[in-house]
């Protein structure tokens, strides 16, 4: 590493909150699904800002399109209309199949977003406010008090008590313990479709065909969270597309904007006519023209590069690679994942072998102690696999010889 990049890393200690455990690297520039330190140093990624630049870097046509935006106007406020919240707003109702639309700027506010819309649908049918939430144990939703109080994992929690009450936990893909968890205050039931930070878990069929058919019998509002598996990751622009099953509520981000901040929430009609009115919920940057007209130029470039078809072929081929890689090491117990939001599970943390694929040139991310989290952009091609998976080998290798 060089003095000069040092020096910057020195002054960032100095001046930012201790919040991020960084790796010693500042990144420069990116290009295609490459990354540039500072020194120019080269490195493949397969993080993507945690699930964000699914374009890739350098874009043209996106970068353009930013940029024409920015010459126009960048902010006016929710007080007026503007066209690039109103074009993005349709294109999210194409791909999606939803009906009603609330812009944010992050992910973890579309959940609280979203928390609000479930409370003020059951305010309204019976005028009382102690309405109850299921959420799943291992779930991650965000940092903010309410996307942290519906996060199944009390170490995230326990230093920030008391969080808004009524909020129960479930297991995933069990469905008995949901039922369990059903009473008559329950207003919703939110769970990842696949969970991410939680150690990449899919939602089952089965278990999604369950809890919606309770929720539409007991009148309780099915919310999924696609901040990070949606957008096509999986393979289809939202996961539960997969099955066809509709959620009442649904959250969106990262790459929603593929680098520019900007996350939704959305609903079906019935929901939006019964729930959020005028003056219920709001926000001074959210759906404001740059954040969409990034969106409106991601969905464009989604269906002119045929990014889906993409991910299921680049998404089949990750998983026979890391499944080959599972069965070659002793330490790596299971993959899990779909399309390209992928993790190989290990026998002890991972954060070792994680460091010396970062000193090769790979960037990779965990998901828990044990876990890496593979959700590189979804325009990688074979080659780029085929060289992650050369460059993990070696530091497995490695890790595995200094063990012994």
């Amino acid at each position: 590493m060089s003095t000069t990049m040092q020096a910057y890393i020195d002054e960032a200690e100095k001046v930012l909150l201790h919040t991020y455990n960084r790796y010693q690297v500042v990144f420069e520039k990116g290009d295609g699904v490459y990354l540039y330190d500072m020194d120019g140093r080269k490195y493949l990624d397969f993080v993507s800002g945690i699930a964000v630049f699914a374009l890739g870097y350098q874009n043209r046509e996106y970068n353009d399109a930013l940029k024409e935006q920015i010459d126009k106007i960048i902010h006016t406020s929710n007080y007026y209309y503007n066209l690039p919240a109103i074009e993005a707003a349709k294109k999210l109702k194409e791909i999606s199949g939803m009906d009603r639309v609330f812009f944010t700027n992050s992910g973890a506010e579309a959940i609280e977003g979203a928390i609000k819309t479930a409370r003020k649908y059951a305010y309204l049918k019976d005028g009382t406010t102690d309405h109850e939430i299921i959420a799943m144990n291992h779930s991650f939703h965000g940092r903010t008090m309410g996307a942290l109080s519906v996060t199944g994992n009390p170490h995230y929690r326990e230093a920030f008590e008391p969080m808004i009450g009524n909020i129960r936990f479930a297991d995933l893909n069990d469905y008995e313990s949901v039922v369990s968890q059903v009473t008559d205050k329950t207003c919703a039931i939110l769970f990842e479709t696949v969970q991410g930070e939680g150690g990449i878990y899919p939602a089952t069929e089965e278990f999604m065909r369950k809890v919606r058919a309770l929720c539409d019998e007991r009148d309780i509002l099915l919310i999924l969270d696609e901040i990070q598996c949606g957008m096509g990751r999986t393979g289809t622009m939202y996961a539960w597309q997969r099955f066809g099953i509709k959620p009442d509520v649904m959250t969106t981000a990262k790459a929603l904007g593929c680098g520019v901040p900007v996350g939704a929430f959305l609903m079906t009609e019935k929901v939006g006519a019964h729930s959020l009115a005028a003056g219920d919920h709001g926000t001074t940057y959210g759906g404001n023209p740059l954040a969409c007209a990034a969106i409106c130029k991601v969905i464009e470039l989604f269906e002119k590069q045929d990014i889906l078809a993409s991910v299921e072929r680049m998404g089949a081929y990750l998983g026979r690679c890391l499944d080959e890689l599972s069965a070659e090491f002793a330490c790596i117990k299971e993959r899990r994942g779909v399309g390209l939001l992928q993790g190989l599970v290990f026998d002890r943390p991972v954060g070792d072998i994680i460091k010396r694929a970062m000193d090769k040139g790979l960037v990779l991310i965990n998901a828990g102690t044990d876990i890496i989290r593979f959700v590189p952009p979804l325009v990688i091609e074979g080659q780029h696999v085929d060289e992650m998976i050369a460059v993990l080998r070696m530091c497995i290798r490695e890790a595995e010889g200094e063990q012994k």
